[in-house]
């Protein structure tokens, strides 16, 4: 692994500071931008490209770093295609603590993107997108995510991980019940029953 590569990896574990942006009505641009770099590299093997994460979600507080999921027929087969991940920008991580992921980070010259790869039908998917599509409609949760991460910016400017446990306890109560309602309409279900939320 190179030195840029170890940069990237310490700083995705937690050395970089924890910045929480109000809302930028031009992330769902950088989307779109970076899902056609995509496509155009992987061509057929990118089967679906969806944008995640707080900076999918209209209106919202979030670290500006674009999340990204790639769905494919076969994560395993990325492991060999490094010089295309390359040549876009992006750094690969192997699983990173969630079994059946491929996780790639970019950094331009900042941190700017996780790329996160799944098979299609993968479960974490579809949390992902339910939980994303949870927070746009219903707006004073959304509301409740965004305030509770700048509090935690402010108690853990230096620390990714205490402000990724910070926000545990919420999203896996949430997330459960955007499963919920994606199943079996809008019943409530127990707090804590969710599941995890992305490694960064």
């Amino acid at each position: 692994m190179n030195g840029d590569a170890m940069d990237a990896v310490r700083n995705v574990r937690g050395d970089d500071p924890v910045v929480v942006a109000e809302y930028n009505p031009d992330w769902p641009r950088q989307f779109e931008v970076e899902a056609k770099k995509l496509k155009a590299s992987l061509g057929e093997t990118a089967r679906a490209i969806h944008h995640v994460g707080s900076t999918a979600v209209h209106g919202l507080a979030a670290k500006p770093v674009i999340d990204v999921i790639l769905e494919v027929a076969d994560v395993a087969a990325l492991d060999g295609m490094a010089e295309k991940f390359d040549a876009l920008g992006y750094t690969p991580m192997g699983e990173f603590g969630i079994p059946g992921r491929r996780f790639f980070v970019k950094f331009s010259p900042h941190r700017s993107h996780h790329l996160h790869a799944f098979q299609t039908g993968s479960r974490e998917v579809v949390r992902h997108l339910a939980f994303r599509d949870y927070l746009q409609r219903h707006g004073r949760v959304a509301r409740e995510y965004g305030e509770l991460k700048r509090c935690l910016a402010k108690a853990f400017p230096a620390d990714r991980q205490g402000y990724s446990r910070g926000k545990s306890e919420f999203i896996g109560r949430h997330e459960a019940r955007a499963v919920a309602e994606l199943s079996q309409g809008p019943d409530p279900v127990p707090d804590g029953a969710g599941l995890h939320p992305f490694k960064e």
